[in-house]
């Protein structure tokens, strides 16, 4: 335990120490942050920061793999730098063009589903994933193979996306992952899922350093997708799939706001609410501080993670 605590602050400190060599450099190549016309003015002012700072997340890979080598923690490894590809794609659009739209979503989501069904079919054939749901005190819901791997598909996509609408204020989708991570530390009995979950949250710690109001530097989607798809990939290892609703609840909110808005706004010409994701209804309306909203959201996502864990220990495990 006390070597995976220090590995977890070995990735605090080299985040820490190597993230302004990173801006530095992000600013040299002119790589930042273009920012929407839409976006309110406190938003605007964020035109110019250097994106893709997701970037130093990988020195978590590099320590996770030195310290717990092995096929499992391989696979987190690679989940991570697959979805991280997608999207270092996106942001490089973003910044070298300075075009907010990035690459199409279409094809953001046809390489998540083809990453996405790789990794299952190693989950299934190396690691011996079963297409069962856990219930209650060793109940189990049997599914049909092809069910399964529907089920699980959208739901890696679904939420490494939702995951990435909550990158969009200033240390929010830091203060939110932090807790997913902790919980799959706190539930695992796999020496891989809690060297990987640790590392993760010293890297996160060393980068919201720079990420907090006012950021120095966006982590993009190269950090936020690559987030999304390992907590993603996390739980279906874990087999916490009837937790999720609970344990990805802010994540979910931040989607389900955005699809309301768009169906709302078809059906009525009418916005449900001032803004979608729904972090920025909260200071368009109520004209909360971004510091007030990620602490709230952050406050959330502990509270999701306690119920899950309750959950997990007393009805489940």
């Amino acid at each position: 335990m006390y070597g995976i605590l220090a590995v977890s602050g070995l990735s605090f400190l080299l985040v820490a120490v190597f993230t302004p060599l990173l801006i530095w450099t992000l600013h040299r190549l002119r790589l930042t942050q273009p920012i929407r016309a839409e976006l309110p003015a406190d938003h605007q002012a964020k035109r110019g920061t250097p994106l893709m700072a997701g970037l130093i997340l990988l020195i978590g890979i590099a320590i996770s793999l030195q310290f717990q080598p092995g096929p499992l923690m391989l696979l987190l490894c690679v989940t991570f730098l697959l979805f991280s590809s997608v999207g270092f794609l996106d942001d490089f659009k973003k910044a070298f063009w300075q075009n907010p739209s990035g690459i199409s979503g279409r094809s953001k989501l046809v390489l998540q589903f083809l990453f996405t069904g790789i990794i299952l079919y190693v989950l299934f054939h190396s690691f011996g994933l079963t297409s069962n749901i856990e219930l209650f005190k060793g109940q189990n819901l049997q599914l049909p193979l092809y069910l399964y791997v529907t089920i699980i598909l959208l739901f890696v996509v679904g939420s490494a996306n939702a995951i990435n609408f909550t990158d969009g204020l200033d240390g929010l989708l830091i203060n939110v992952a932090i807790p997913s991570y902790f919980f799959f530390f706190m539930i695992s009995d796999k020496p891989e899922v809690q060297t990987f979950s640790l590392v993760m949250i010293g890297c996160l710690l060393g980068l919201l350093l720079y990420n907090i109001y006012p950021a120095r530097a966006f982590m993009g989607d190269t950090g936020s997708l690559a987030i999304g798809g390992s907590l993603s990939v996390l739980a279906v290892i874990e087999k916490v799939e009837l937790l999720i609703p609970i344990l990805f609840f802010v994540y979910f909110a931040e989607q389900l706001s955005v699809i309301l808005q768009v169906w709302y706004y078809k059906r009525t010409k009418l916005r449900l609410f001032r803004m979608a994701p729904i972090h920025y209804h909260f200071s368009l309306k109520y004209g909360w501080s971004e510091n007030k909203i990620v602490m709230i959201f952050g406050f959330i996502s502990w509270v999701s993670v306690l119920l899950c864990w309750l959950i997990w220990k007393y009805l489940i495990h």
